[in-house]
């Protein structure tokens, strides 16, 4: 398995174009996205878990119900959420798009992200849409991605290559999120696409699957979004024989989707809004897989960790603060902290106790742009992940005018 390069578009068939259409007032960035694939692919999809949902993603799970998809339309600017009319949109925007493609509107995956409570104009899309088709290309992936992206300051995409049964299996996707990001499915919208020829119903597993140990693990600012899902197209153009059930094929194909889907969690917490660090907590040692989860989840959402990762202020006890109000059934008398990063490591609690170091060592490991907070807990082989970032001043100067 190796990562190469043009995102959504390395698979065979799949095109993507991006354009600006006017939906927002900034004429130099895309707002419209456009990927396609020359056939129809099976789809699957995960959802966010806020009670109050944006249209495009009640009308999308009603279109790929059948397992089956051609087409993603995705705006950015605005979220097309508690709008009266935003259904009627988001069908709209699925048989403009479908129409200028010559395939079946219910094959159309919608999705919006942007503003709240904000009437969208189907005015500008439906002028765009005509220019996307046009610029559909093998070339196209970075001007999708740009076409997606609100807060987001970096492009974020990859693409890796595989084999299954002797064929070369391409896997590739694009991803925005920055702000309004916590786990449980609230995430951010993902887009990913593949030519290996896999049933839609391992399709689905294998995305369920995988989310659990991803994208469920990253938390920018604990405010779960009303848009966000993770959309997967397979259009079997590579060749190998569909995977219809578990097994070895299914395991290699699980494991390039987490390669990919592993890459764009890191990218997403990192260019968290405001954010000048990444920080991964790994949990070691926990009873279950859930009190794993659990810990590092709490942890890399605690407010007071992140402000002091922030500064560089080594102060472990913020780790062992979010610990302990995780509700997770723990011994804290067993737990170990050290924090990582590029210029070496440095142990800072051993038993649930402070140990002596150096403040301008662990300063001088605070000041990377990614931190590793190694948390063990003594009690089990069961580990997890989770990914988030720094709370800087940033934070809340971009979210205090967010809408004006």
């Amino acid at each position: 398995m190796k990562i190469i390069e043009n995102g959504v578009c390395a698979a065979k068939g799949f095109t993507a174009s991006g354009a600006h259409c006017g939906i927002r007032k900034n004429k130099t960035k895309n707002d419209l996205a456009l990927i396609y694939s020359e056939t129809k692919a099976s789809a699957a999809a995960v959802y966010t878990t806020n009670l109050v949902k944006g249209a495009p993603l009640v009308v999308t799970k009603e279109h790929i119900k059948d397992g089956k998809a051609q087409a993603v339309i995705c705006n950015s600017g605005n979220a097309n959420t508690c709008n009266a009319n935003g259904i009627e949109i988001a069908e709209q925007m699925s048989h403009l798009t479908a129409k200028a493609l010559n395939i079946d509107p219910k094959d159309i995956v919608v999705a919006s992200t942007g503003v709240i409570g904000q009437p969208l104009d189907i005015e500008p899309i439906a002028n765009g849409i005509p220019m996307l088709v046009e610029s559909l290309s093998k070339d196209g992936t970075r001007d999708a991605a740009e076409g997606i992206m609100t807060t987001d300051t970096v492009v974020k995409e990859i693409a890796v290559e595989f084999e299954i049964d002797g064929k070369v299996c391409r896997i590739g996707g694009i991803a925005k999120g920055s702000g309004m990001i916590h786990p449980n499915m609230a995430t951010m919208l993902v887009f990913i696409t593949t030519d290996t020829a896999i049933s839609p119903e391992m399709l689905g597993k294998a995305l369920s699957g995988d989310i659990k140990n991803t994208f469920n693990m990253v938390s920018i600012d604990g405010d779960t979004s009303t848009n966000d899902m993770v959309t997967v197209l397979a259009n079997g153009m590579a060749g190998n024989e569909e995977i219809v059930s578990e097994g070895e094929n299914f395991e290699i194909f699980m494991k390039a989707l987490n390669t990919v889907t592993v890459h764009l969690c890191r990218m997403i917490a990192a260019d968290g809004e405001g954010a000048t660090k990444l920080l991964e907590c790994r949990v070691k040692g926990a009873e279950s897989e859930e009190i794993a989860k659990t810990v590092a989840k709490s942890v890399i959402c605690s407010s007071l960790l992140k402000s002091a990762m922030f500064g560089a202020d080594a102060n472990w006890g913020r780790v062992l603060c979010a610990i302990g109000y995780s509700g997770a059934d723990i011994d804290v008398n067993k737990v170990g902290v050290f924090f990582r990063s590029a210029k070496g490591e440095i142990e800072v609690c051993r038993n649930g106790a402070g140990v002596e170091f150096s403040e301008e060592k662990a300063k001088e490991i605070l000041l990377e742009k990614e931190i590793d907070i190694d948390v063990t807990l003594g009690e089990g082989e069961f580990e997890a992940t989770a990914w988030g970032c720094d709370l800087t001043y940033d934070y809340v100067k971009i979210n205090g005018d967010y809408r004006t």
